[in-house]
């Protein structure tokens, strides 16, 4: 799979002065366009194969439509179809909700949560463990074995 360039905005970050006092404060660079997995990928965390998986399910994931939304889409309307073939675009976003929806089923009920929260929401790994109410560092395992079950639904090798 052809992996996309994401724009990367970087954005000094460091802790805020409290009550006016002047302490020493360290600063430091953040990608605010890098998401989980592509962090534990650039640490060796994630293999290429299951990163593959993962922006795969996420893209699914983006292309279903199915994150929650309080407004309404002000979006132009493509009146070309977007070149996807013979399909629609009401039939690419069901395409798009069945593949999503089988590489969930095929992730399994353990998986899927932290898949769901990590790779499709892009939350901190950290804040998946507490809210799933798992150990401190048991998380990767678990989305490693998840993205390994995506890979195989999507046929990565």
């Amino acid at each position: 799979m052809k992996r996309q360039l994401v724009e990367r905005e970087l954005t000094k970050v460091g802790p805020k002065r409290v009550g006016g006092m002047d302490r020493r404060a360290r600063s430091v660079t953040v990608n605010v366009g890098e998401s989980p997995l592509t962090w534990l990928h650039s640490r060796g965390h994630i293999d290429d194969r299951q990163l593959d998986a993962g922006e795969r399910l996420r893209l699914d994931y983006e292309r279903a439509q199915l994150a929650p939304s309080i407004t309404m889409s002000w979006n132009p309307v493509r009146v070309d179809g977007g070149g996807g073939g013979d399909l629609t675009p009401s039939e690419r976003q069901v395409a798009a909700k069945d593949r999503f929806d089988g590489a969930m089923a095929e992730a399994g009920n353990g998986l899927k949560d932290v898949l769901w929260r990590v790779v499709c929401e892009g939350g901190a790994m950290s804040d998946a463990e507490k809210e799933l109410g798992w150990p401190a560092r048991s998380g990767k395992l678990v989305l490693k074995l998840g993205l390994d079950r995506v890979a195989d639904f999507y046929r990565i090798r």
